[in-house]
């Protein structure tokens, strides 16, 4: 009898060994550090969320989500980016190029799966695009300098008697250099003049608009980075105080009250963060992983903006709209 009950024992351990085991891998926790330069902006972090969500990744169930915050003083993300890594996550989550920065500064070991609106190359973060090295990878917001000029032509379309385009740009934001060159550019073909409305920090903002009526602009063009990002709705108003049309590399631009936005969609591309965590998750190296960049470019027209400044938006430019803002 007992050794009965005994070989019961055995054979009920032997077969729910694997059970065990399996249950201990599914109750383990993995712990993520976001490092943000800015206030947080909660329909982009409800993307990154959603993304992680989709793989099988829940907060409060298999995942723990650490977020710090430079709050606009991007001179406090490497306190920021250290306070992460004493953390040990299993990985880092930056959320500019600044950032991403400031976080590969602070560790050379823990994977970095960044979000970088600036070119990561040129900043030093990767060795190249197709094969990163190093512990850094992620995904890619920049695209050509020639974007900006797109952006302007888009501008004439809509306003064709346009003659003064204000630039509202932070001349501190290293890939700003290529695109006002390229502005400038394609300008000249445009017979536009150009106006730089420099702004270096949240609080330059009014300084910038009070440069553009001095200079009697009659639109504006805004050259986005984290610092103009979180400004958009303040953007928004002030434009629509001093009625000028303007476009912005973002749809957020286009939502804050802007008449056009025309470049890559942000949530999509913050969604696309959890693809890049759970392959490393499961094994993947940072240095093996491409960098993703943009594939896919929005135009979005907001017609309120539009009617507000008795603008009327030609049909040949409606039929090339991805969405409208009515």
């Amino acid at each position: 009898m007992i050794r009965t009950r005994v070989a019961i024992m055995l054979t009920f351990t032997i077969l729910s060994a694997p059970l065990v085991a399996e249950a201990q891998q599914a109750e383990k926790v993995y712990r993520l550090g976001v490092l943000r330069p800015g206030p947080p902006q909660p329909h982009l972090v409800k993307a990154l969320e959603d993304g992680l969500r989709e793989l099988g990744y829940v907060e409060g169930r298999n995942l723990a989500i650490e977020y710090r915050s430079a709050q606009g003083r991007w001179e406090r993300l490497p306190e920021r980016a250290a306070e992460l890594v004493r953390l040990r996550p299993d990985v880092i989550i930056p959320l500019s190029t600044p950032a991403a920065v400031a976080a590969k500064q602070a560790t050379t070991t823990i994977p970095i799966v960044m979000v970088s609106p600036g070119e990561p190359v040129a900043a030093g973060l990767v060795a190249s695009l197709a094969r990163p090295g190093g512990n850094v990878t992620g995904l890619t917001l920049e695209v050509t300098p020639e974007t900006s000029g797109k952006q302007l032509q888009l501008l004439t379309e809509v306003v064709p008697k346009v003659q003064r385009v204000a630039v509202l740009m932070n001349p501190a934001y290293a890939p700003n250099a290529a695109r006002w060159n390229e502005t400038q550019r394609a300008a000249r073909s445009l017979g536009v003049a150009l106006v730089s409305a420099e702004v270096r920090t949240a609080g330059d903002i009014e300084g910038a608009f009070a440069t553009m009526r001095q200079e009697k602009t009659d639109a504006l063009l805004v050259l986005g980075d984290p610092l103009v990002f979180p400004l958009r709705h303040q953007i928004g108003d002030l434009a629509a105080r001093n009625r000028l049309p303007s476009v912005s590399p973002y749809r957020e631009g286009a939502d804050a009250g802007g008449l056009i936005s025309y470049g890559p969609n942000f949530p999509a591309v913050y969604r696309r963060i959890g693809t890049y965590v759970d392959k490393i998750l499961k094994g993947a190296r940072p240095a093996d992983l491409p960098i993703e960049q943009p594939t896919k470019f929005e135009l979005v027209i907001n017609l309120r903006t539009a009617k507000a400044l008795g603008l009327t938006i030609p049909q040949s430019m409606l039929s090339r709209t991805d969405d409208i803002i009515e």
